[in-house]
């Protein structure tokens, strides 16, 4: 399993991805969910990938041979992020449908992939999208303007109560975080590196920030530690049951 998440905020977009790809009791491993794809002046477009790892290496290394090729459909030739949408979500389709040929593999294989894509084309807004397994694909909405993929139970409750549109830059990546590594701590299947980038509004270039965090990386431990405590602290601090139960007396 994997955790991504985007954040679509009026100063641009933050992305933010755990790397475990295998989880066992003898073996764990990594490998990079957030692939860049950048013209300068031209277009920003980041993707995220949650699933199976053969499907979603194959679907990269597809859109990659795509745009060296120059073939008339790639992700710098598309003039909507929408479209861009589109054809990566039939990629998926192309990839998947190589695997479900009888009842059987349906049943004993899930080669399925979920993407996040993000970014900006020259003379257009910023653009979020979550690609779906199937093909399709939608945008997040204006009271929660993030999408998450992969496992996303744990790490949606701070993204709930943090984040709005105008929530600056850094304080978004800094949530991203927490979300992630709160993911981490109740799901195995998710770890580090934690990569997290954030492409500026309008600047057409790759990212302002990027950083990746690994276990033993000071901030992710001060961050590890603050949140706990402070989640002791306010949990102290939460109105007594004494009311409640002397009504039930």
């Amino acid at each position: 399993m994997s955790y991504c998440l985007a954040i679509l905020i009026d100063d641009g977009i933050v992305f933010c991805a755990d790397s475990r790809t295998n989880a066992g009791p003898d073996r764990v491993g990594t490998h990079k969910k957030m692939h860049v794809f950048s013209r300068e002046d031209d277009r920003t477009l980041v993707l995220l990938v949650a699933g199976n790892l053969a499907t979603s290496q194959a679907v990269i290394a597809r859109i990659k041979r795509d745009a060296r090729e120059n073939l008339e459909t790639n992700v710098y030739s598309l003039k909507h992020i929408s479209d861009i949408a589109d054809y990566i979500g039939q990629l998926v389709l192309a990839e998947t449908s190589k695997f479900l040929s009888n009842e059987q593999a349906i049943s004993a294989f899930d080669a399925s992939v979920t993407f996040i894509l993000g970014g900006q084309i020259s003379g257009q807004k910023p653009g979020l999208h979550m690609i779906y397994p199937e093909g399709n694909h939608i945008k997040p909405s204006k009271d929660q303007p993030y999408l998450q993929i992969g496992e996303v139970k744990y790490g949606k409750p701070i993204l709930d109560r943090i984040i709005k549109s105008d929530t600056p830059y850094e304080t978004a990546m800094r949530c991203a975080v927490v979300s992630v590594d709160s993911t981490m701590r109740s799901n195995v299947t998710v770890g580090p590196p934690i990569e997290c980038l954030f492409y500026r509004k309008d600047s057409l270039v790759s990212h302002e920030q990027y950083f990746k965090l690994d276990e033993s990386h000071s901030y992710l431990s001060a961050v590890r530690e603050s949140w706990e405590e402070n989640i002791r602290v306010a949990f102290e601090r939460l109105p007594s049951l004494d009311q409640v139960f002397a009504e039930h007396e």
